[in-house]
C-alpha cells in the first residue's frame, strides 16, 4: 500500500498554514477576524472600483447563499462592511468596505506577506514555479473528476 498520499499532505500543510496565520493574526490583534472575512475584505479591496453584490461573493468563494448571508450579516454587525440598496432595485444591495475593514486589510496583508516569506524560505524560484505547475495539474485533475 502507498505510504505517501498527496491529498493528505496538502490538507496537513493547509492546517499548518491556518494555525500559523491565526498566530500571526493574534500578534496583529486581529483574533476576531475569520479567514473567510479576511478573504472577503481582500476581494472587496481588489475590486474597490466595481459594484460588488452578495451574488458576486457567493460565486467568488463558491459558497451558498445562506452562508454568504450569515457571513455578511456578521461582518456588517462588526462594522466591516455596509450593504447599501441600489437606486434601481432596493432589494439589490451593494457591499462596501468601512474604514475599519480598510485598516484591517493593511494588517492582514502584512500577515499574509509574512506567511508567504516563511513558506518560500529555502525554496528557489524554479522550485516555486514547479510547485505552482504541479498544483495546477492537481486542481485540474480534481475539477475534472468530480
Amino acid at each position: 500500500m502507498k505510504e505517501k498520499f498527496i491529498g493528505f499532505r496538502i490538507i496537513h500543510a493547509s492546517h499548518q498554514i491556518k494555525r500559523a496565520i491565526n498566530h500571526l493574526k493574534s500578534i496583529e490583534k486581529m483574533e476576531d477576524l475569520t479567514g473567510t472575512q479576511g478573504k472577503i475584505i481582500g476581494y472587496l479591496v481588489r475590486n474597490i472600483d466595481k459594484d460588488i453584490f452578495q451574488k458576486d461573493i457567493e460565486d467568488e468563494f463558491s459558497i451558498r447563499r445562506s452562508t454568504a448571508t450569515g457571513i455578511l450579516q456578521l461582518m456588517e454587525k462588526n462594522d466591516l462592511v455596509r450593504r447599501i440598496p441600489t437606486l434601481t432595485d432596493k432589494r439589490l444591495k451593494k457591499i462596501i468596505l468601512t474604514e475599519k475593514s480598510l485598516e484591517i486589510n493593511k494588517s492582514f496583508s502584512r500577515v499574509l506577506e509574512k506567511m508567504e516569506k516563511d513558506i518560500e524560505m529555502g525554496l528557489t524560484p524554479d522550485e516555486i514555479a514547479v510547485f505552482f505547475n504541479i498544483m495546477e495539474k492537481i486542481q485540474y485533475n480534481i475539477n475534472n473528476l468530480y
